[in-house]
């Protein structure tokens, strides 16, 4: 005899199967749902605890069907999936009235948290999603990289290399940006994912860098942007600004990362032996609109695999030229080394300014002055 409470009888009704006589018992003493249902309320109840330190506008709750559950769906049904449906669907109610959320099944947005729960015990597990925010950084000083930079000697822990700070330098763009998102959304760390990134000696600057700060664990998430842009320039003391800021979604950082943007560069060159503007002018133009076999650097060959890269250069034009220094601007794609582009690498970069010139040159000082694309969807909007 197959001892059912009301619930998983009617569940199994009509189905085409032989059971054996079935006995109606309480939901407790069901070998079907083994009474979970009836301790939903008190899951729910410890689920809009925990989460009431954060802000929660919507919610999408999943299952896991396994053990003594799992049996008796493939036996009734051929596959899990009819239980957890009810389960979702009632945990996900009472949820909502809990917290006042939305359930993203209605709207088909990211929720702001997913609730995975186990129904063989009702053990859950909540993943707070991030929040992203787009936009673009100034850099207007030199030497500060990117991302947090941790000290070789000692792997982040501390030492007298590093003055005890686990870093190799004392702060990093992400750093800077990361600190006022933290204050104001209250999350427990923030990554910065960029459109590629400029060497620590470089500045970036004309329309700035497209980037996305991914916010982990935020207790607020509606946060004023404008507010958010104020306080991360007011807090780097003019070495940093942001623009352009605008709540993105995770599927932007793949598309900021693997976009292709055209950079405009500004360069102080210096040479080995005197060159003459009319032979500085042809080199320039021989090396504009062509394709460049680059094989990475030797500066960062340690941290980066050796691979023959092909980019394409646009437009080199020569500002100003003084006896053996020159300032001239170079246009191409993302991911050409524009220091090697002048050097040759000892041959690894190829044409070169240096092989062309057959004259050794390098670059003294290099800036960014436009990555031309972005995230459109964010500046039309923004008035970028």
């Amino acid at each position: 005899m197959l001892e059912l409470c009301r619930r998983c009888k009617k569940r199994i009704e009509g189905l085409s199967i032989e059971i054996t006589e079935v006995n109606e018992v309480e939901e407790e003493e069901c070998v079907y749902c083994c009474g979970l249902f009836l301790r939903l309320s008190n899951v729910a109840g410890k689920i809009a605890e925990e989460l009431n330190k954060y802000e929660i506008n919507s919610i999408q709750v999943g299952c896991l069907i396994k053990g003594s559950v799992k049996e008796f769906e493939n036996y009734f049904f051929g596959e899990a999936g009819k239980i957890k449906h009810e389960i979702n669907y009632e945990l996900s109610n009472r949820l909502c009235k809990l917290l006042g959320a939305e359930d993203v099944r209605k709207s088909g947005k990211i929720a702001d948290v997913v609730v995975n729960v186990d129904a063989e015990d009702l053990s859950y597990k909540l993943r707070i999603t991030p929040i992203y925010i787009y936009g673009r950084y100034i850099k207007r000083v030199r030497g500060i990289p990117q991302t947090r930079w941790m000290c070789s000697a000692c792997n982040g822990r501390g030492c007298q290399v590093c003055g005890f700070t686990g870093k190799r330098y004392p702060t990093s763009i992400e750093e800077m940006i990361s600190e006022p998102c933290l204050k104001l959304t209250e999350g427990e760390e923030a990554i910065l994912h960029g459109a590629g990134r400029e060497d620590i000696d470089a500045r970036m600057l004309g329309n700035g860098r497209p980037f996305i700060i991914e916010i982990r664990k935020p207790k607020i998430r509606s946060v004023n942007l404008k507010e958010l842009e104020d306080a991360v320039n007011r807090s780097t003391g003019g070495k940093l600004s942001v623009k352009f800021l605008g709540f993105a979604e995770p599927k932007h950082v793949s598309k900021l990362k693997t976009a292709n943007y055209r950079k405009k560069y500004r360069a102080i060159v210096e040479f080995e032996k005197n060159v003459s503007r009319d032979e500085l002018e042809k080199a320039l133009e021989e090396l504009s609109y062509t394709v460049v076999n680059q094989f990475t650097p030797k500066r960062v060959e340690h941290r980066r695999a050796n691979v023959l890269r092909r980019r394409n250069t646009y437009k080199l034009e020569l500002i100003l030229l003084r006896e053996k220094k020159a300032v001239i601007t170079v246009e191409a794609d993302s991911g050409l080394y524009i220091k090697e582009l002048i050097s040759g690498d000892n041959g690894r970069t190829k044409p070169s300014l240096s092989e062309i010139l057959n004259n050794p040159s390098r670059v003294v000082r290099l800036d960014v002055l436009g990555v031309l694309g972005g995230l459109n969807c964010f500046e039309n909007v923004n008035g970028g």
